[in-house]
């Protein structure tokens, strides 16, 4: 593959719902444009850009691929997102590299929350986004109706470029409202006509607000069209990539990718009308001082390159997916990473094609590249020259919504599975791996069970070693609720010097979390220099409950008597003797404490009821609703932690993918007689079995 210049690049990320046709357009771009001879299809495997075993044999798309095509003079990479909610991540990175959001829409389903959610992506990371309204080819399909949704949902300035031509409920071709022209479709072959006579009127009214969103763009064009006077084609294009480009039009394209209907057709209006890298000013902060900086996307500037995504390669390694935002990327170039202030070499940077590989010479800016081996390198990374370090924005993605154990199935497995897990993360930067000491279990957190599925998925294809997921252990604690006076005599005498510590403590409830440790010894009954081993006596004993085994909060021991020995009294005698008073608390009312959760959940309105209903459910309190932006509320809640174990998967049931939540541990607080007992008895079944 040739270079190109950034002017004649087109970086264009796929978004949209599940199943939408994001893969297939794909596949139809590369098909028509002669970047491959033969065209896959989902259900057998073989589309160029699902090519990893999951998504095979899932037969939906799970990673973010890389589909560059050439198309009359022009270079339109094309960035393949997933469709399902638990992979926004890969959605988040992709849409950082591109310029244009092209979200898909079925003809049949119209707006879907997926469109939503890709909407909001392409709005926060401000690219110029427009639609196409696919699978018209099947049955129940209705152009107009999605258009409408569309509006209603994103307003005004989302304006349909072009219609399809329906006989008797069949797709025969699309009517272009901009250049006038019809494409007739027939065995995936396009014939260029006159509009229909009976589709003239409708071309006519929809063209109306097109030319009307040309005039605003410029005070020319607002004065021409006010007097009535046509605009030239010249002045038509000028309007329209304006307009694109400033927000202020999202055109509506439609076909069929099945049928390569209006896939050349759509490949030029990217060409024609939506800007190419060197549209967008580059932001940037100076490494080390944080000065804010502008870098132009000109290969004449300075290199600068974001690494958006990471790759591992069972042969290559670990690849890095880099958009060059400024200047070039060249072989044997020497570049300095701003996180970690070293330097790493580039040899032999190369395009992706899917799994494909193609070595390029450079790469310029606005351009996106492959490079392999880089050694201290990760997704997040900027990439620039030592003397000129700068550092880019960062991808925001999402923070995990759900945790669950991971056990090995085969004794010995423990280290393959935190190696693999570690390697998986640096492909994707959206779960989390964690060794909680407390419970003893290793956990995974997602975006969701799908999202933790695939990744225990992985591991074993790709590193030999199966496992089970568990719900986590909830991390409870121990308390007590009234007053005691405890005694612990630790006496052994078995010939020789023997051992002898006693000491009588108060233990009473108290507010601090930590254990608060006093001596009010008089006499010297205990001789100062054991008290500290009383004290570390007391440290070790509360990691354990006299309960359940859970930690002790919330105590208070003070040393008020007891006895030593001349010759057999020792430290550890002492610390002993404090451990026999202190499993004496199951006499001090004991109870279990539960972690309460702090949660703020942003709904749409109309799911409030539903939401706060089920918070009922989960022993939740509502502390507060208010307001937000676009129809939604937050809802502040608290809610013990034991029922929000699947909570990210019973929110996206309820708000059809629409809520989010965010969650922080509140404070520890009494649980439930009832519901203690269960707890309790469980954790001693588990100790006899140990």
């Amino acid at each position: 593959m040739k270079t190109y210049t950034t002017t004649n690049i087109r970086n264009i990320v796929l978004m949209g719902h599940g199943s939408s046709g994001k893969t297939t357009l794909a596949e139809a771009m590369l098909f028509l444009s002669k970047g491959i001879d033969r065209f896959g299809n989902i259900t057998d495997g073989n589309t160029t850009c699902d090519f990893d075993p999951e998504e095979i044999r899932r037969k939906f798309s799970i990673n973010t691929s890389l589909a560059p095509i050439e198309w009359k003079n022009n270079k339109l990479n094309i960035l393949d997102t997933p469709g399902y909610f638990d992979f926004a991540g890969e959605v988040k990175c992709a849409s950082r590299a591109a310029e244009i959001g092209l979200i898909l829409l079925s003809a049949k389903n119209g707006v879907e929350v997926g469109t939503e959610k890709s909407w909001d992506y392409a709005e926060e990371v401000n690219i110029s986004r427009a639609f196409f309204v696919t699978k018209l080819e099947e049955e129940n399909a209705d152009f107009f109706k999605v258009c409408q949704e569309l509006q209603d949902k994103f307003g005004s300035k989302v304006l349909p470029f072009q219609f399809p031509i329906m006989e008797d409920n069949q797709f025969k071709g699309i009517v272009d409202v901009v250049t006038k022209k019809a494409y007739m479709i027939q065995n995936k072959t396009t014939t260029v006509v006159d509009i229909p006579a009976q589709y003239l009127a409708k071309a006519d009214e929809l063209r109306e607000p097109i030319m009307e969103a040309v005039a605003e763009t410029d005070e020319e064009l607002m004065e021409k069209y006010f007097e009535g006077e046509h605009f030239t084609d010249e002045e038509i294009v000028r309007g329209l990539i304006q307009g694109i480009e400033d927000d202020a039009i999202f055109p509506i394209y439609c076909g069929s990718s099945i049928q390569l209907a209006g896939v050349d057709i759509l490949m030029d209006s990217l060409i024609s009308f939506f800007p190419s890298p060197a549209a967008y000013k580059v932001h940037a902060v100076k490494a080390g001082t944080g000065d804010q900086i502008e870098l132009n996307p000109s290969s004449d500037e300075k290199f600068a390159g974001l690494v958006f995504k990471t790759m591992v390669d069972a042969f290559v390694g670990k690849i890095s997916l880099i958009k060059v935002c400024s200047g070039e990327l060249k072989s044997d170039m020497i570049v300095f990473n701003s996180r970690t202030t070293d330097t790493e070499k580039i040899s032999n940077p190369f395009i992706l094609k899917g799994k494909k590989q193609e070595q390029c010479e450079k790469a310029v800016a606005g351009d996106i590249v492959a490079v392999a081996k880089l050694t201290n390198t990760q997704t997040n990374d900027t990439l620039s020259l030592q003397t000129y370090a700068v550092e880019l924005k960062k991808i925001d993605f999402p923070n995990p919504s759900i945790s669950l154990a991971v056990e090995p199935l085969a004794k010995g497995d423990e280290d393959k599975i935190g190696a693999g897990l570690n390697k998986l993360r640096d492909e994707d930067p959206t779960f989390r791996v964690e060794n909680n000491p407390e419970t003893k279990q290793l956990l995974v957190s997602g975006l969701g069970e799908q999202h933790i599925d695939v990744i225990t998925s992985k591991l074993k294809s790709k590193y030999s070693v199966s496992v089970k997921l568990t719900d986590p252990r909830i991390p409870y604690r121990e308390t007590i609720k009234k007053k005691l006076e405890a005694e612990g005599k630790h006496k052994k005498q078995s010939g020789g010097h023997g051992q002898y510590g006693h000491v009588k403590m108060v233990f009473e409830p108290n507010d601090v979390e930590d254990l608060v440790f006093e001596e009010k010894i008089f006499g010297g009954s205990v001789p100062k220099n054991y008290i500290p081993a009383v004290e570390k006596g007391l440290r070790e004993c509360v990691v354990k409950g006299v309960l359940a085994g859970y930690p002790m909060v919330r105590l208070k021991a003070t040393l008020v008597d007891g006895s030593y020995h001349d010759v057999d009294s020792s430290e550890m005698a002492f610390k002993i003797a404090a451990s026999l008073a202190y499993k004496k608390l199951i006499d001090a009312s004991p109870v279990l404490l539960e972690p309460i959760m702090s949660c703020e959940v942003m709904i749409p309105d109309s799911y409030m009821g539903d939401i706060i209903g089920d918070m009922n459910k989960r022993r939740g309190r509502i502390l507060g609703m208010n307001p937000a932006e676009k129809g939604y509320q937050k809802v502040i809640a608290e809610v013990p932690h034991a029922e929000m174990f699947k909570y990210a998967t019973d929110l996206r049931s309820i708000t059809q993918g629409r809520g989010s939540f965010t969650m922080k541990l509140e404070r520890y607080e009494e649980m439930p007689a009832n519901m203690a007992e269960k707890v309790v008895a469980a954790a001693k079944r588990e100790s006899e079995e140990e």
